[in-house]
C-alpha cells in the first residue's frame, strides 16, 4: 500500500496545474480516505478556474474542492457500497453438554432440542453438531462467529424474535451454500451465533440477530433448550468438544 500510494502521488504531482505541487504527508487507511484523495486530486487536474491556475491560490479556495469532493464520494459510496458479509472459514464436528454435563438430544416429535443427563450405554442419543465458523466484517473481541448443524440432518438452529421475544428454532436449510457467505444485513444472520470462550472448551453463544440472548438450558432435565437472557435462571455456559 506504501508504494503504490507513492507512486500514486508522483505520478499525480506530474499531472498538477502548473505552479501547484502535490504532497502525501500520511497514507489513508481506508478505502473512503483513498476515494476522498482520488477525488479531490482529480478536480484540481481537471480545474480550469483562473484561482487554481493563479500564484494567488491559497488554502481557502481548496475548500469549494473539498466540499464538492466529499459530496461526491458520498455519493458513489451510497451507490457502490454492499454491506458486510459473514465469510465462512471452517468446520468441525463437536458435541455440546451444559455445564451441568446433559447432553443435547433430538426430540423428533416436536422439532426440538432437549438438555439431557445420559445413562450408561444411551451415548447414541446426544447429537453431533457441525460448527461452522466464519470471519466477522468487524471482529469483536474474544467471539467468533458460528452457525450449528446437527450432523447428518439439513437442520439448523436459528433465532428470530415470534411475537416479539427471541426464540430458538431448528430449521431445515436445503441449500447449504447460502450459509457460505451472509449479509449482515439479511435476514440469515439468525444462524449466526457468537461463541465465547470463557475457559478450557467452555463457551456461551449469544445469537447475532438478537443480542444478549444466548442459547440456554433449564434447571430441570429433559427441557426443551432456548434462549435466554443474563439474568434469566437457566445455564448458559457449554462444553464443546471437538471430534477426531
Amino acid at each position: 500500500m506504501d508504494f503504490k500510494m507513492s507512486y500514486m502521488a508522483e505520478e499525480w504531482s506530474l499531472k498538477m496545474p502548473k505552479g501547484l505541487d502535490l504532497k502525501v504527508l500520511h497514507h489513508p487507511v481506508t478505502m473512503k480516505s483513498v476515494a476522498h484523495l482520488i477525488i479531490a486530486v482529480n478536480r484540481l487536474m481537471t480545474s480550469t478556474s483562473g484561482s487554481v491556475l493563479s500564484t494567488d491560490f491559497q488554502d481557502e479556495n481548496l475548500l469549494p474542492i473539498r466540499l464538492k469532493s466529499f459530496l461526491e464520494e458520498e455519493s458513489i459510496l451510497e451507490r457502490t457500497g454492499a454491506p458486510p458479509q459473514f465469510t465462512s472459514r471452517d468446520e468441525i464436528e463437536c458435541t455440546v453438554t451444559d455445564s451441568q454435563k446433559r447432553s443435547l438430544v433430538l426430540v423428533q416429535s416436536s422439532m426440538e432440542l432437549h438438555a439431557v443427563m445420559l445413562q450408561g450405554g444411551s451415548d447414541d442419543r446426544k447429537v453431533h453438531l457441525n460448527m461452522s465458523t466464519y470471519a466477522h466484517p468487524t471482529p469483536i473481541a474474544e467471539t467468533r462467529p458460528v452457525a450449528l448443524g446437527i450432523k447428518g440432518t439439513n437442520l439448523y438452529l436459528s433465532c428470530h424474535e415470534d411475537d416479539d421475544k427471541p426464540t430458538l428454532h431448528l430449521e431445515e436449510v436445503t441449500d447449504k451454500n447460502s450459509l457460505t457467505r451472509i449479509s449482515a444485513e439479511s435476514d440469515m444472520v439468525r444462524f449466526l451465533f457468537y461463541k465465547r470462550d470463557t475457559g478450557l472448551s467452555i463457551s456461551s453463544l449469544m445469537s447475532v440477530r438478537c443480542p444478549n440472548w444466548y442459547i440456554s438450558t433449564a434447571q430441570d432435565d429433559d427441557q426443551v433448550v432456548e434462549v435466554c437472557q443474563e439474568t434469566a435462571p437457566r445455564y448458559r455456559s457449554f462444553n464443546i468438544q471437538r471430534q477426531s
